[in-house]
C-alpha cells in the first residue's frame, strides 16, 4: 500500500516525529479530559477524532456549544479554522498517493505530517515522513483523547490544572509566526477587535466567523 519505506528516513527525523507525536497524544488528553468536564459523552471526543482528526476545530467545536452556541456555527468555525488544508492538499499531493491510498492519505494530512514530508530532501523520504507522521497522529490523537476523556471523570475541576489555557495556547502558538508579516498582524488585529465587539452583542460562536471581515483590512 505504502511505496515509501520509513528505514529511508535518519534515526533523527525518526525521533522527531515520535516526539511530536508524543506531544499530540498529550494534548488529546487534555482534548478529552476538557470535553468530559464539558459535559459531552465519551463518543463525542472518540468520534470526532477518529474521524474529524483536526485538533483546533475540535477544541473550537466543543468551546462553542458548551459555551450555549448553536452546534452548526460552531462547525462552520470548525471548517474555517481547517480552510489551510486547501492549500496544504496541493502541496502535498504527490505524497497522499492513488486511488485508495488518496483517501487514507487525505485523512491524515495535518499540520505535523506536512511539515515533515515537505522538509525531506527526497521524494521517497518525502513520502515516507508524511505518511510515518500522519499514522502516528491518527493512533495517538483518539487514545489520548479517549484517555483524557477517562481521566476526566475523577477531575473535580480541569480548570484548576489549566487544562483549559491548552487550546488557546495552542492557537497563539500557530499564529505568532505568521504575525510578522505587517499585513496579517494587521488583518489579525481587525479581525480581533471586531470578534470582541460583537461579543455582546450576538450569539456564541457568530463573533468568530465575524473576524473574517478583518481579511478586507488593506495596510496603508
Amino acid at each position: 500500500m505504502f511505496s515509501a519505506h520509513f528505514s529511508s528516513l535518519s534515526r533523527d527525523t525518526r525521533k522527531a516525529i515520535y516526539l511530536i507525536c508524543l506531544a499530540v497524544g498529550v494534548v488529546g488528553i487534555s482534548y478529552g479530559s476538557l470535553a468530559t468536564a464539558y459535559g459531552f459523552p465519551l463518543w463525542v471526543p472518540l468520534f470526532s477524532s477518529l474521524f474529524v482528526l483536526a485538533g483546533a476545530s475540535e477544541f473550537m467545536f466543543i468551546a462553542i456549544v458548551a459555551g450555549g452556541g448553536n452546534p452548526l456555527a460552531a462547525a462552520v468555525a470548525g471548517l474555517l479554522v481547517n480552510a489551510r488544508h486547501f492549500p496544504f492538499g496541493i502541496a502535498v499531493r504527490d505524497l497522499v498517493g492513488s486511488r485508495l491510498s488518496a483517501l487514507l492519505g487525505c485523512h491524515i494530512m495535518n499540520d505535523e505530517s506536512v511539515v515533515f514530508g515537505l522538509s525531506q530532501s527526497t521524494q521517497q523520504q518525502r513520502k515516507a515522513a508524511f505518511w510515518l507522521c500522519g499514522l502516528g497522529v491518527a493512533v495517538i490523537w483518539p487514545v489520548g483523547a479517549v484517555l483524557g476523556s477517562v481521566i476526566g471523570k475523577f477531575l473535580p475541576d480541569t480548570q484548576m490544572i489549566g487544562l483549559d489555557a491548552v487550546f488557546p495556547a495552542i492557537i497563539m502558538a500557530l499564529v505568532l509566526p505568521a504575525l510578522k508579516s505587517r499585513v496579517t498582524l494587521t488583518r489579525a488585529s481587525c479581525g480581533a477587535a471586531l470578534s470582541l465587539l460583537a461579543v455582546p452583542f450576538t450569539p456564541v460562536g457568530l463573533p468568530v466567523l465575524l473576524s473574517l471581515a478583518g481579511l478586507l483590512a488593506r495596510r496603508k
